[in-house]
């Protein structure tokens, strides 16, 4: 695989999957291909208790490719990452993010996807998308669901980035840690204490249990905030202004159209 590392701990019953593509692991079209090439795989596998996502170097994610969020690709883009979040949820397994450095925009979609969040101090997640002209479909149905409208609304419409620790403060993540060894350290120890133990078949049905009104209401909204996105919001001369100018780096000119 090009741009993700996958290995397998704790007795064959952790698949861990490292995004690697050498510098902020954005998640382009390659890589998340290979990410649902990996779920292809543990569909076979009865024995996986649980996946954990962590990014290689410092950071877990800068977020979707932005040259791929052009209205030429758009389309072909949402779909392939949505697939990642029907891909999860079909899966049942239980699913972990170790997050350090920057966590932004479709990183953090996919970390808040998971069941279980753990940080270290460095940990600096966001969804930034409406600062480009465009908004963010999973974690407009996720956020919600996982710390409430409110909060929920505050990070969709500022895109500001929080800390590890306000994401802890607002229940968005589990646990943080000093630094990134700590974290995995101590991630271990937790698995080898709450997940290894467990039937991986109980786990499976656990998740759906836990998720019966999250996954009703993801397979049911996500989809009609993708057409949003692709027939309707790109259709807009704002957020094509705001995809262009952050490529040719410069400051977006609204129409308010």
């Amino acid at each position: 695989m090009e741009k993700i590392k996958l290995n397998y701990t704790h007795n064959n019953t952790v698949a861990n999957i490292l995004l690697d593509d050498g510098k902020g692991n954005v998640l382009d079209n390659v890589m998340m291909l290979e990410l649902l090439d990996c779920f292809k795989t543990f569909r076979t596998n009865p024995n996986l208790k649980l996946i954990t996502f962590q990014g290689e170097g410092k950071h877990f994610s800068f977020g979707a490719s932005v040259p791929e969020h052009t209205k030429e690709l758009a389309e072909m883009m949402i779909k392939t990452f949505h697939q990642l979040f029907f891909g999860i949820m079909d899966l049942g397994i239980p699913t972990m993010a170790k997050i350090s450095g920057q966590c932004l925009g479709g990183g953090m979609e996919l970390a808040i996807m998971c069941n279980f969040l753990f940080a270290d101090k460095s940990a600096k997640l966001g969804q930034p998308e409406l600062i480009l002209g465009v908004f963010p479909p999973p974690a407009s149905v996720i956020l919600p669901e996982k710390i409430g409208l409110a909060r929920a609304e505050e990070l969709l419409l500022t895109g500001k980035t929080i800390d590890a620790e306000e994401a802890l403060k607002i229940g968005l993540i589990n646990y943080v840690f000093e630094n990134k060894d700590d974290l995995n350290t101590e991630v271990e120890a937790w698995i080898a204490k709450n997940i290894v133990p467990k039937s991986a078949s109980s786990l499976k049905y656990g998740v759906k249990a836990a998720r019966v009104k999250f996954n009703h209401i993801l397979d049911n909204f996500l989809p009609q905030l993708e057409y949003m996105y692709v027939k309707q919001l790109m259709e807009t001369k704002d957020a094509n202004e705001g995809i262009n100018s952050f490529l040719e780096k410069r400051a977006p000119v609204w129409e308010n159209c």
